[in-house]
């Protein structure tokens, strides 16, 4: 919307051409999302307090998160709202990747919505059964993947980039649908279950947010996706734009969400942001080192496959409690140790995958 207004503009005062930069763009999406999310959050906290919807608290987790039951939820569609304000104002509207981003983080967080919903309004902790949400998810995903596949004008849309290989790169054809469904799954549960402590799962998110939004920004410059032997996706730059809303959303919801938390962004705020992650590496064809950045989300979900297999197989449980994070809380590390530490790891994690551009 604002580049189309930049370049009616421009025609009056060349100084508005500036707009069509995607850099300038990306700045201001960020600091659009960020004071939506200062200037609203407050309201939107005194809101949900007085309309009591509060978080409930599951009476088989650990036993520190009782003193949060009754903190305000559903902060999540703050972000969302904030991230969809910023990217129609700021990002070309015409390049089909960002509605095909929107409509994967608008439809998780519809489905997160009904989780919510069913959790605080209707006092069911176990929300959504694990055969609805998963229902529910394959149909958005199933929708944005087919139609990526069917819109695709080039194989290398279609092809799997390997970290580090230069020439190593597989080609997928129909396979690409199955694969694309599983990373957009795959990576809003893995948030998801990443969220269970104060801010612990919102950093980590901004942070492989950040890293994607430099890739999304080299993937759609010729020159440099070139001179980084990785795949020139036309249009994929403006995912910079996204990518940034993400990352002002993120902050100020942050601002909320730290230690401890006046608001939990609940499964509408949690779902949407992993769908948007692994829907914005499919689009950049960096699934791979997406798994790399994301590796805190990957542990948690991974923590909890062995979990649940262990004890079906074996009667036994590997940690003292799935995810990994009440692990850590029931050894005797304080929230904020946690925290912290696994922020310390993303930061290393987004380190080296951007690094593996540079190693092709």
């Amino acid at each position: 919307m604002m580049l189309l207004l930049g370049n009616w503009l421009s025609s009056i005062d060349p100084s508005f051409a500036a707009v069509q930069y995607i850099t300038l763009r990306a700045i201001f999406s960020a600091l659009t999302a960020l004071v939506i999310c200062l200037v609203f959050g407050p309201r939107l906290i005194r809101w949900l307090t007085a309309a009591n919807i509060g978080q409930s608290v599951r009476d088989d987790g650990p036993e520190s998160h009782l003193s949060k039951a009754g903190t305000p939820t559903m902060g999540g569609a703050m972000i969302v709202l904030a991230v969809a304000i910023s990217t129609l104002l700021w990002s070309d509207l015409a390049v089909r990747q960002v509605w095909f981003v929107l409509f994967v983080t608008l439809g998780f967080a519809a489905v997160g919505w009904v989780d919510d919903y069913r959790k605080v309004m209707l006092s069911n902790s176990a929300g959504l059964s694990a055969r609805e949400k998963l229902l529910w998810q394959t149909l958005v995903a199933g929708v944005a993947v087919v139609a990526v596949y069917f819109t695709s004008n080039d194989d290398i849309q279609l092809t799997l980039t390997i970290p580090i290989f230069k020439d190593a790169d597989i080609f997928l054809g129909w396979v690409f649908i199955p694969f694309a469904f599983l990373v957009i799954v795959g990576t809003s549960n893995a948030v998801n279950l990443t969220d269970g402590l104060d801010g612990l799962a919102i950093l980590p998110t901004v942070m492989v947010a950040a890293g994607l939004g430099l890739i999304s920004y080299l993937a759609g410059h010729a020159i440099f996706a070139d001179y980084l032997h990785i795949p020139n996706v036309k249009g994929s730059g403006e995912l910079t734009v996204f990518c940034s809303a993400m990352i002002g959303a993120g902050l100020g919801f942050l601002w909320f969400n730290t230690y401890p938390a006046q608001v939990f962004m609940g499964d509408v705020g949690a779902l949407s942001l992993g769908g948007a992650l692994g829907a914005i590496s499919i689009m950049v064809r960096q699934e791979l080192v997406l798994f790399i950045m994301g590796g805190i989300f990957v542990l948690e979900a991974v923590s909890v496959i062995m979990q649940v297999t262990s004890y079906k197989l074996t009667g036994k449980r590997i940690f003292r409690m799935a995810p990994i994070h009440h692990h850590f809380e029931l050894k005797g590390w304080p929230e904020p140790r946690i925290i912290v530490r696994f922020w310390i790891i993303t930061v290393i994690l987004v380190l080296v995958g951007l690094s593996t551009l540079k190693l092709r």
